[in-house]
């Protein structure tokens, strides 16, 4: 067994270089910018009076905490297929990795705007059950686990990164890392429409699911509870409404508070 597969067979604690603790600590940077930025406000529905460029902005800070502390595990045996150059490389591929959930932010955006629509009353609590049932059906299906697959057994795809060549070559390897990991937890992250897109309390909840879905050993047969869990709270929030505080939530009432509390 050669020295590098013995390092990508190490715990991942033991992996830990320098180049990922900072990858760490930028997540955990970005996501206390998040809570900074939140102000409280974290039920308030929809895009919370944001254009798309500074509602893309703050989705990008929400992703970086969010989704750099599970990617880290795979950023650390990526980088040890590295072997020169390799702190700059590294950024390279969360650079890529974080362009692909930046770019969610569009059709985040969209959703976003339904709910300005249509918050509080029977049509917000419609758009909450069809979120619930979105993210639990999909968390069954076998594309899910396709896609977790991805980031639970990586050794295939090192290689396959491992053979990219020229000057881009890390940066696309973190867009297409980046690229499956978002068709894994997009149903996970349509539930922030439903919890409200700035609920900072539900941004770490569903960061929490995504690292033991990737992480732990038994992360597919939990993916599997939160989709039946999902599909629970599907037809619970008709009765408990509060399940959704983002899309039952009257947009109006949320508004005034906001107003008192810049006042």
């Amino acid at each position: 067994m050669t020295a590098a597969t013995e390092s990508l067979r190490r715990p991942f604690l033991l992996r830990l270089t320098p180049q990922i603790a900072l990858l760490l600590l930028l997540g955990a940077a970005a996501a206390a910018a998040t809570v900074v930025r939140a102000d409280g406000r974290w039920d308030m529905p929809g895009t919370m009076g944001y254009e798309l460029p500074a509602f893309m902005g703050m989705w990008a800070l929400m992703m970086a905490g969010m989704m750099l502390p599970s990617v880290a595990p795979f950023a650390s045996m990526y980088s040890r297929t590295v072997l020169e150059h390799r702190f700059p490389r590294l950024v390279m591929f969360a650079a890529g990795y974080l362009v692909v959930w930046s770019l969610f932010g569009i059709p985040a955006f969209g959703l976003a705007r339904l709910e300005d629509e249509y918050a509080g009353g029977n049509a917000g609590t419609a758009l909450a059950v069809a979120a619930f049932t979105a993210c639990g059906l999909y968390q069954l299906t076998p594309l899910k686990y396709r896609c977790l697959s991805h980031c639970r057994t990586p050794m295939s795809h090192l290689l396959k990164y491992a053979a990219h060549r020229g000057p881009f070559r890390d940066l696309r390897s973190g867009f297409e890392h980046g690229y499956f990991c978002a068709a894994c937890c997009w149903g996970l992250m349509v539930l922030l429409v439903a919890f409200g897109v700035m609920n900072v309390p539900a941004m770490f909840l569903l960061a929490a699911v995504v690292a033991t879905e990737k992480i732990w050993r038994w992360g597919e047969q939990f993916s599997k509870a939160v989709g039946v869990v999902a599909l629970i709270a599907a037809v619970a929030v008709i009765w408990v409404p509060d399940l959704a505080p983002g899309l039952t939530n009257d947009p109006m009432d949320d508004g005034a508070d906001a107003a008192l509390m810049d006042g």
